[in-house]
């Protein structure tokens, strides 16, 4: 650049316009949206540090009386008057089992025990009160909403992901006693979810004999999980895991475009297929969780390896110019999404790092992704550009005009576990820019030449 610079300056001496002749105008600097630059760890690092400092400021660990308002410390007063203070976001929701989830990952990555014990101090909590609740639950009494979702599931959001991410802390800290809970999860999630008579988890909405894209990730997780606290069936719940990634993809896959419609419906004759961008997403992110879990030589995980290393090869052909992913993949004028763009790029990281993808190929792609995220997250950890919670359709207008906002829970996690997971790869790859294009090498390139050769793998 100090070339392009030198020789743009001689030529405005002289009143020339800049032209092939007297500048490299291949080395003009590209004016792109969002940044293109190599990423380091400190700088992604800030990033989700600014997201923890303002989840660790919204949500509390407290009981209160709702009618003044006044904290109930010893909780052996609880009653039907008690709820949980209310912060900006609920403690147990699917979404805060991302969150916790991501906290756990980045904590592993980064050694930063803050994002630990944003985890440990709010599960300590839950299981220290919820005993209180239950009792009231089991007297016929009324109870605070949140504690309800928790101890009386109704679906698989209310149990799914908050329930993997507490196997995954318990399997880390035994000290923990997460178990009620867990299997309480379980209990539901097993012996009480609705399904279709093969066993696919399913709903009854919108349309009778539903299945939803998403119940991938609320319902899977937990089960590949739970195989590592199943003491004597262990391949119980890995072939119940297995089972599902293939039934639900016999329905939802659709090869010609290597993505995964939103819905199916069992009474259909024709299956219409719109490609919502987070759903995707958490069927990418499910098939990373049970590749993690499985065996090496496990019945079927090569087919879902397989069927992963497609769904990010027709992922990555959709990713935008900006670095963001649409609202709906295949339609350019659906707006640019937060959420699902974060899972992308966590999961292709992941696989990366695991070396289920090649760097090569895909890096670039995780590293374009977080760039553009990065401008999503302001100065006080706020996450913008984040589709709200959203049903399933087939028509186009009911995705293209789903809000966004900031407030959307969805967000906060797969932002902090993909930025955790960007840590890795740039601590394991070099990224470094070549002819003006970011490239991942196996080993450091130290030359500062902007346009160079690689004379070693």
């Amino acid at each position: 650049m100090l070339f392009v610079t030198t020789a743009s300056i001689h030529a405005q001496k002289k009143n020339e316009p800049i032209n092939d002749s007297n500048t490299p105008l291949h080395l003009l600097k590209p004016d792109y949206n969002v940044p293109y630059r190599v990423l380091t760890k400190e700088d992604i690092k800030v990033d989700i540090d600014r997201i923890l400092h303002y989840l660790e400021s919204c949500t509390p660990t407290k009981v209160v009386d709702k009618r003044d308002g006044k904290v109930i410390e010893n909780y052996k007063k609880i009653d039907e008057n008690s709820q949980l203070e209310r912060g900006t976001f609920r403690l147990a929701s699917y979404e805060w089992g991302v969150t916790y989830s991501a906290m756990l990952s980045a904590a592993q990555i980064t050694g930063d025990q803050a994002y630990y014990k944003y985890v440990t101090d709010r599960f300590s909590f839950l299981s220290k009160v919820a005993p209180y609740f239950n009792k009231l639950l089991k007297d016929g009494k009324a109870i605070d909403s949140q504690m309800k979702q928790i101890l009386a599931p109704h679906a698989l959001d209310d149990a799914g992901a908050v329930c993997a991410s507490m196997i995954k802390l318990q399997q880390n800290d035994k000290s923990l006693d997460l178990s009620a809970l867990i299997n309480n999860y379980m209990d539901f999630i097993v012996n009480k979810e609705y399904r279709l008579s093969d066993g696919t988890f399913a709903r009854t909405r919108p349309q009778y004999n539903t299945v939803w894209l998403d119940d991938m990730f609320m319902g899977i997780p937990p089960v590949v999980q739970f195989s590592n606290m199943a003491d004597g069936e262990k391949d119980k719940y890995l072939s119940e895991a297995v089972k599902q990634v293939l039934q639900f993809s016999q329905r939802m896959w659709v090869p010609e475009k290597n993505l995964f419609r939103h819905g199916w419906v069992e009474g259909m004759k024709q299956h219409p297929a719109f490609f919502w961008g987070r759903a995707n997403g958490w069927a990418l992110l499910t098939m990373c969780e049970v590749l993690d879990v499985l065996p090496e030589n496990y019945p079927h995980r090569g087919e879902i390896m397989e069927l992963f290393r497609k769904h990010v090869a027709g992922l990555a052909a959709l990713q935008s110019g900006e670095g963001l992913w649409h609202q709906l993949l295949d339609r350019n004028d659906s707006y640019l999404e937060t959420s699902a763009t974060a899972i992308y790029v966590y999961c292709i990281a992941h696989a990366i790092n695991k070396g289920w993808i090649d760097a090569m190929a895909y890096g670039p792609v995780a590293h374009l992704g977080w760039n553009a995220i990065s401008t999503k997250i302001d100065s006080k950890g706020h996450i913008s550009g984040i589709c709200v919670g959203t049903g399933m359709a087939y028509d186009p207008a009911f995705y293209y005009y789903r809000p966004v906002n900031e407030y959307a829970a969805h967000g906060y996690g797969p932002v902090i576990w993909a930025g955790a997971e960007m840590i890795n790869l740039v601590n394991n790859q070099h990224p470094k820019m070549n002819d003006s294009a970011v490239m991942y090498y196996q080993n450091e390139q130290k030359t500062t030449e902007p346009i160079f050769h690689v004379t070693d793998k």
